[in-house]
C-alpha cells in the first residue's frame, strides 16, 4: 500500500515538472511570471515585512503561477479540439486570461497594502 503510494507520487512529481518545463518553454507569459515572481520574492525578503506579509506576498505569486498554468491548460484543450475561430474557444480563452488577471490584481493589492504599511505607497 505504501510503496504504491511513492509510486503515484513519484509519476505526478515528474508529470508536474514536464508540465512545467513545457510552460517554461513554449509560454512566454509563464516566463514573465516567473521572472516576475523572483523579483517581488527578492523585495519581501529584503523588505522589512512581517512575516505573514511575506507568506502572503509568496503564496499569492504561486497562486499566479498556478493560474497561469491552467490558463495554458485552457488554452492547449481549446486548440486541440480545433484552431478554428468560434466565439465559445475565444471566450474560454478570455475567462482563462482574466483568471490571470485576476490573481495578479490580487497580488499588486497586497503589495500596495504592505507598501501602505511601511509608509513606501
Amino acid at each position: 500500500m505504501i510503496n504504491g503510494f511513492f509510486r503515484r507520487l513519484k509519476w505526478r512529481v515528474l508529470w508536474s515538472l514536464a508540465g512545467w518545463r513545457d510552460a517554461w518553454a513554449n509560454e512566454h507569459s509563464f516566463r514573465s511570471w516567473v521572472w516576475a515572481n523572483g523579483v517581488s520574492a527578492l523585495a519581501a525578503f529584503i523588505l522589512p515585512l512581517t512575516m505573514g506579509e511575506r507568506a502572503l506576498i509568496l503564496s499569492l505569486g504561486v497562486v499566479v503561477l498556478a493560474v497561469e498554468l491552467i490558463n495554458t491548460a485552457i488554452e492547449r484543450a481549446v486548440d486541440r479540439i480545433s484552431t478554428e475561430e468560434h466565439d465559445l474557444a475565444r471566450r474560454a480563452k478570455d475567462a482563462g486570461s482574466a483568471g490571470v488577471a485576476v490573481a495578479a490584481l490580487a497580488a499588486g493589492v497586497a503589495w500596495v497594502v504592505v507598501l501602505w504599511r511601511l509608509g513606501l505607497g
